[in-house]
């Protein structure tokens, strides 16, 4: 029996495609490793394959509608009560509907309430698996998070051979198996994330900043919240929104997210420094707006304190990771970084010509005291995320 999938909660989210008949199988195998296994229908489902062929699998009652057991709110409670979902075989229509937030039907808007990790097998002929739109749908699901299980090629049903024959059983039990663990590795743990810039004004309307948008430690916050932490948020100023579920706390300037920091990181089992902290701010700072003039401004700039060096000096069992964006001599510069502010690990990247900040991809890699290096690649703020937190749980495995 498979430690990883006994005594979880699944749901197995099944949709209209001639490979509906192969959940049944991949149920009761979930079920003889200790699985509970709660399974949602679309209407187009039943018509490859009966409810009664999942309710007797899995001694539950099968979800077809929204109007089954009203009362009890089906697509909240299910996946509250749940660990993981895995939509197989996913058709292009539920991919598309899950892509742009259509939620008309039990499986679609159970998705759409779900805070847990989403997997999506999709299934279909190799023309609607290639087509743009199936491309960019599932790119979108990647990009917010969901683990997509490629399909392979071979004989389709429509009696000729190319990709997207639902992977097999075994693949799809394993990402199953794999979701599960990672939700545990922070279960029960303290984590606190720095994000986004500050904002230092030297006027009502004008202030000295970043381009950094939050967007890394909004998704470091976002994952470590489905691998079970307790996740704190402390954000700077940003037109991205902050993961649903976790807890967040607003911070403008860099004093103001030193004393957040002192308050709520110190103390954490893991803490991920992420925001862009200006080093300097305006010694003073005008009640009113500074009207242009033929003279030039000159502003005094005094050092703000220094967040992830007071971080260090507290941190006792806490396991501090830094970030250092450079400009050139990336490694040696983090290096000095990592010694200098007593962390356990830094994560560097290349900001020349302001690469990296934003939502789209970034390029990092991460080092430890003793020449410890791990490159974490080239992808998008998702993906990084969860790459740098396998790699922190190893890190502090090996500790």
């Amino acid at each position: 029996m498979d430690r990883r999938i006994d005594g979880s909660r699944v749901v197995l989210g099944v949709c209209g495609g001639i490979a509906a008949y192969k959940i049944a199988g991949l149920t009761s195998t979930l079920v003889q490793h200790g699985a509970t296994v709660d399974v949602i229908m679309t209407a187009e489902a039943e018509r490859f394959v009966g409810a009664l062929t999942f309710s007797s699998l899995t001694a539950r009652p099968v979800y077809t509608s929204l109007w089954d057991a009203p009362e009890r709110i089906p697509h909240i409670r299910l996946v509250r009560e749940a660990q993981v979902i895995l939509v197989a075989p996913a058709t292009a229509n539920t991919i598309a509907k899950l892509a742009h937030g259509i939620a008309d039907d039990l499986l679609t808007t159970a998705l759409l309430a779900a805070r847990i990790p989403v997997i999506v097998a999709p299934a279909m002929n190799s023309a609607m698996y290639e087509h743009p739109a199936t491309v960019e749908n599932l790119a979108l699901l990647r990009a917010r998070g969901y683990e997509i299980v490629e399909p392979e090629r071979g004989f389709l049903a429509e009696r000729e051979s190319g990709i997207g024959r639902l992977a097999p059983e075994e693949r799809l039990f394993e990402a199953l198996a794999n979701a599960l663990a990672r939700g545990e590795t922070f279960r029960g743990e303290r984590v606190t994330i720095t994000a986004g810039p500050t904002r230092e004004a030297f006027d009502p309307i004008r202030f000295v900043s970043n381009a950094s948008t939050g967007a890394t430690g909004i998704a470091l916050a976002r994952e470590a919240a489905l691998r079970g932490a307790e996740v704190t948020l402390l954000l700077g100023p940003t037109h991205l929104e902050p993961p649903a579920g976790v807890r967040t706390l607003r911070f403008t300037t860099a004093e103001q997210l030193y004393d957040l920091a002192l308050a709520h990181a110190v103390g954490s089992d893991v803490v991920i420094a992420t925001a862009a902290v200006a080093d300097w701010r305006p010694h003073e700072r005008s009640e009113t707006k500074l009207k242009k003039s033929d003279d030039d401004l000159h502003v005094r700039m005094v050092r703000n304190p220094d967040v992830l060096a007071a971080l260090g000096e507290r941190k006792g069992a806490t396991f501090l990771v830094g970030f250092a964006a450079e400009t050139d001599d990336h490694e040696a510069h983090a290096r000095e970084k990592l010694a200098r502010k007593h962390l356990d690990a830094i994560v560097v990247n290349d900001v020349r010509d302001e690469r990296g900040f934003g939502p789209g991809e970034n390029t990092l890699a991460l080092l430890w005291p003793g020449d410890g290096r791990r490159e974490l690649g080239t992808a998008g703020k998702t993906m990084l995320a969860a790459r740098l937190l396998d790699a922190i749980t190893e890190l502090r495995r090996t500790r």
